[in-house]
C-alpha cells in the first residue's frame, strides 16, 4: 500500500489557510469568533502559518455542552480562529485522501453520500426482494468516545508517510478523550477509523448489501442464521481490533415484519415511509408556528418517500399526528 508524504507544506501554505477561512467562515459569517478573527484577518492568517511551520501550534481549550436530539450527547466547541481553520486546512488536503479508503457503502459528512444517497442506496437494494428477506440492524457503544487514540493513529499510518503531518494529526487526536463531536475532523477520522472493518465486510465476509452511516449498520440478507453468526463475527473483529463494542438493541428481523428504521426514515420492499419521531416534530412546528425554512426543511426529508398523504394532511389541513 503506497504510503503519502509531502502533504504538510500544502497544509500549512497560506493560500491554503486563506481558502479554509473561506471555507470555515460559510453559513457563520455572523459569529462572534469570525468577526473576531476578521479584525486581523491577514495578520492571523501569517501568524498561523508561522506557528504551523515552526511546529508551536497546539489546539486550543474546548468548551462542552449537551444537546438531547435524539439522545443526550457532550458536543465540544473549539474557536474559530485557529483551530477551525486549520480542521478546515488539513481537509482540504486529506479529504481525497480519506475518502479514497471509503467503500461505497459508507455515508454520513462525504460530499453526495449524506443521507438521501444512504436512503436511495437501500431502497435499490430492496428491490431485489428475495435477496433482502432479512435485516441486521445494529450500532456501535459510546462510538465517538471510545475510539482508541493509538488505533486511530496506527490505521493514519498505513495510509500517510508525512512525519510532521502525523505530529499535527498526533496533537489533534490528543486534545479529547476518544473523538470529539464537534470537531470538523471528527467526522472523516470516525468514518476512517471503521473504513478497515467495511473493507473486511465486503471483502473478507462478502457482504452484498451493506450500508453504514456514521456507526448506524444495516446488512439484508435471504439468511437469518447467516446474519446471527455474521453478528458474533462482528462483534470480534471490532473488539479485536478496534476496541468497539456493539451495542445490546441489535435486532435481526424479517424487513416485512417492521420495515428498516434508518437515516430518518422507515424502508419496506414496497414503500418508505418517515420516521415517526420526524413526523411528529414536524407536525408540532406547524401547530406552534409555520416557520417557511423549516417548512421546506421538512419537506426535502419528506419527498424522498412514500409522503403524498402526509404532506397533504400536514400541510394542507394543518392536524397533528
Amino acid at each position: 500500500m503506497k504510503r503519502l508524504k509531502n502533504l504538510y507544506e500544502n497544509i500549512i501554505s497560506v493560500e491554503n489557510l486563506e481558502l479554509a477561512d473561506l471555507k470555515a467562515r460559510k453559513g457563520k459569517s455572523n459569529q462572534y469568533g469570525v468577526q473576531y478573527h476578521d479584525r486581523n484577518r491577514q495578520a492571523n492568517i501569517l501568524s498561523l502559518h508561522e506557528s504551523l511551520k515552526t511546529g508551536t501550534f497546539r489546539t486550543s481549550a474546548y468548551k462542552t455542552f449537551k444537546v438531547h436530539d435524539p439522545k443526550e450527547r457532550d458536543v465540544y466547541c473549539l474557536p474559530y480562529f485557529p483551530d477551525r481553520i486549520v480542521h478546515h486546512a488539513i481537509m482540504n488536503v486529506l479529504e481525497p485522501v480519506f475518502v479514497a479508503n471509503f467503500t461505497a457503502d459508507t455515508y454520513s459528512c462525504i460530499k453526495g453520500k449524506g443521507i438521501h444517497a444512504a436512503a436511495s442506496a437501500v431502497r435499490r437494494a430492496l428491490k431485489h426482494v428475495a435477496g433482502t428477506t432479512y435485516c441486521l440492524k445494529l450500532d456501535v457503544k459510546k462510538f465517538y468516545p471510545s475510539i482508541d487514540h493509538d488505533i486511530l493513529k496506527s490505521l493514519l499510518r498505513k495510509k500517510i508517510k508525512d512525519r510532521r503531518l502525523l505530529v499535527l494529526l498526533d496533537e489533534i487526536i490528543d486534545s479529547a478523550k476518544g473523538v470529539p463531536i464537534g470537531n470538523y475532523l471528527s467526522q472523516y477520522f470516525a468514518n476512517f477509523y471503521l473504513s478497515y472493518f467495511d473493507h473486511w465486510l465486503k471483502e473478507v465476509k462478502r457482504v452484498k448489501y451493506y450500508f453504514r452511516y456514521a456507526d448506524d449498520l444495516v446488512i439484508l440478507s435471504s439468511d437469518k442464521a447467516a446474519l446471527h453468526q455474521l453478528l458474533t463475527d462482528i462483534r470480534f473483529y471490532l473488539s479485536d481490533n478496534l476496541k468497539l463494542t456493539v451495542k445490546d438493541n441489535y435486532q435481526v428481523f424479517p424487513v416485512s415484519a417492521r420495515g428498516i428504521d434508518f437515516v430518518g426514515y422507515v424502508f419496506y420492499h414496497t414503500h418508505t415511509r418517515l420516521r415517526k419521531t420526524i413526523k411528529q416534530r414536524f407536525a408540532r412546528m406547524l401547530a406552534r408556528r409555520r416557520n417557511p425554512a423549516s417548512i421546506a426543511s421538512y419537506y426535502g426529508w419528506a419527498k424522498h418517500c412514500n409522503s403524498k398523504h402526509l404532506l397533504k394532511k400536514l400541510l394542507h389541513d394543518n392536524t397533528s399526528i
